[in-house]
């Protein structure tokens, strides 16, 4: 099971991440794009997180894509997984030329 990060560890991946945030106990990112195309980046993160095994909340509204991610496994913790996630949806997100919110 991964081990929660500390709130300076997490302050400090937050520095190093720019864009994500802290939402409680989770990091999180929107970005913006066409409906339909929020919908493409939001398969091909599941597909990612399938890979690595993670699972983020995602949440799809009219031209925004929101990402919520925590670690179940450490009682929805925030760990260093969730920031491993986090880098990979970044690059998802611009390889679809989604814009940062």
């Amino acid at each position: 099971m991964p081990e929660p990060l500390t709130d300076d560890q997490i302050a400090e991946r937050l520095a190093a991440a720019p864009g994500w945030t802290r939402d409680g106990d989770a990091i999180s990112r929107t970005f913006k794009h066409t409906y339909h195309e929020t919908v493409h980046l939001a398969m091909y993160v599941a597909a990612k997180a399938r890979e690595v095994g993670h699972h983020p909340d995602i949440h799809i509204t009219w031209q925004r894509i929101r990402f919520a991610i925590t670690t179940h496994d450490a009682g929805g913790r925030i760990t260093a997984k969730d920031f491993d996630l986090a880098r990979h949806i970044d690059a998802i997100a611009a390889g679809h030329g989604a814009e940062p919110v």
